[in-house]
């Protein structure tokens, strides 16, 4: 019963993977960058700025308002024509039209529009980032499925392998070459195969879900990699070579132009401290009749003799107002320094991290090129042991330490080549190249 579980899961599982689409590495992450949720979330972000940005070019316009109101009186009340106590009821109607442009307000609007314009370009460069983040998740998630992957079919050459092997020792043992302890120690080394391939094909499992969590796939539509291990020996360029761009690195840039948008809030807090200058222009009319009345002025007569225009300037000067220009102004010139100290980290962070990245990829490359060296001797090691055993000149026990020594080279080599591979992407990130396209 159990072989035939471990045979249907095994039957399974290559019918998944070969009816699944073949998806490449670029494929993955070019799906996440446009499905992503946090990267959708950003370019919503990005387009209040811009809306910001609106509002702030909006600022150097005229104000209009327009305003109508009517008024019915009844009982003691002042006529509006005559300015005196009357009983009688009236009807009032008045028509306003104001517009009003500020002059001078100490260049707030100016640096408050240059705030938003870098503010929008910061925007444009965190998207930019959380592309790359999410397309940098999904690389380290692929490398997972590519290794499990490369895990199962490991296993299941393994369970192949032994099922050979547990055939040639019982027909030995037939033939009097074999004992029945060693038929018992191959079939234990079945046993064995038998639960790596399902424990790996359950790892599997978790990290093709983890996969399609992080590129917002379907979680029920079938996903099936293509990795192609990278055979390219050729060692990365000298240490001299500069690893980090700063001025193509998104993450760098956000914060610089951060910086910028901090900086003019600042100006612009300081700006409260002046005067302010607005001109104003407008008309107004009004319509007024006693109710019951048959010697009221017809409705247009009224609006145009009672029309009136009035130009005005308004000088405001802050004298005092409970020290909130001087709070808002500690706080903004407190933002513009946090937000220096905040670019220098985050420059000196990924000049870090841009270094390790290229030291780390040489180190992979080295490793890949010593483990395939590595696997060729384990392998040709193995394939003598199991001679031998065969010979009747070693045991079981000898066979299964080579074998387990050849399976752990392979999947350590496995994880040298997608290392190397992941590092690659990050040295190619740090310089400002945008891994998720072609």
């Amino acid at each position: 019963m159990r072989r035939t579980i471990l045979i249907f899961l095994t039957f399974h599982f290559s019918l998944l993977t070969s009816l699944a689409q073949q998806w490449t590495m670029q494929q993955c992450m070019q799906y996440a960058v446009e499905h992503n949720h946090k990267v959708k979330q950003s370019e919503l972000e990005l387009d209040n700025y811009k809306a910001t940005k609106t509002g702030a070019i909006g600022n150097f316009l005229p104000s209009v308002d327009a305003g109508i109101g009517a008024q019915y009186n009844f009982g003691r009340a002042i006529d509006p024509e005559t300015n005196l106590y009357t009983d009688v009821s009236t009807f009032y109607n008045g028509y306003s039209l104001e517009a009003s442009l500020p002059v001078f307000d100490g260049f707030s609007r100016l640096h408050a529009l240059k705030a938003a314009k870098a503010s929008e370009l910061m925007g444009h460069h965190a998207l930019r980032q959380r592309q790359d983040q999410t397309a940098l998740d999904v690389l380290r998630a692929y490398a997972d499925v590519a290794y499990y992957e490369g895990l199962v079919t490991m296993a299941d050459e393994k369970v192949k392998e032994t099922e050979q092997l547990l055939r040639q020792t019982q027909v030995l043992e037939e033939v009097g070459r074999k004992s029945a302890a060693d038929v018992a120690q191959v079939e234990s080394q079945k046993a064995e195969a038998d639960y790596e391939l399902l424990r790996q094909q359950n790892l599997y499992a978790s990290a093709l879900l983890e996969l399609k969590k992080t590129m917002a796939f379907p979680l029920n539509d079938s996903l099936s990699i293509d990795y192609i291990p990278n055979v390219d020996h050729r060692l990365a360029t000298s240490i001299v070579e500069e690893p980090f761009n700063r001025e193509l690195n998104p993450e760098l840039q956000a914060a610089q132009y951060q910086m910028q948008a901090s900086k003019h809030e600042w100006r612009q807090a300081r700006a409260s401290l002046l005067p302010t200058l607005s001109l104003n222009a407008g008309l107004n009319t009004t319509y007024n009749k006693t109710l019951h009345s048959e010697n009221a002025a017809s409705f247009s007569n009224q609006l145009k003799n009672n029309m009136g225009e009035f130009v005005g300037a308004t000088l405001s000067i802050p004298l005092f107002n409970r020290l909130q220009s001087i709070t808002n102004i500690r706080k903004a010139k407190n933002k513009y320094k946090i937000a220096q100290e905040t670019y220098a980290q985050k420059q000196l962070e990924l000049e870090k991290l841009s270094r390790e990245a290229w030291q780390d990829r040489l180190a992979y490359q080295m490793q890949t090129i010593q483990m395939e060296k590595k696997v060729e001797a384990d392998s040709l090691s193995y394939q003598l042991t199991r001679r031998q055993f065969e010979e009747g000149l070693s045991t079981a026990i000898d066979l299964h330490t080579t074998s387990t020594l050849l399976l752990k080279s392979k999947a350590t080599l496995l994880q040298c080549q997608l290392m190397a591979m992941v590092k690659e992407q990050l040295v190619r990130y740090y310089k400002g190249e945008t891994i998720w396209t072609e």
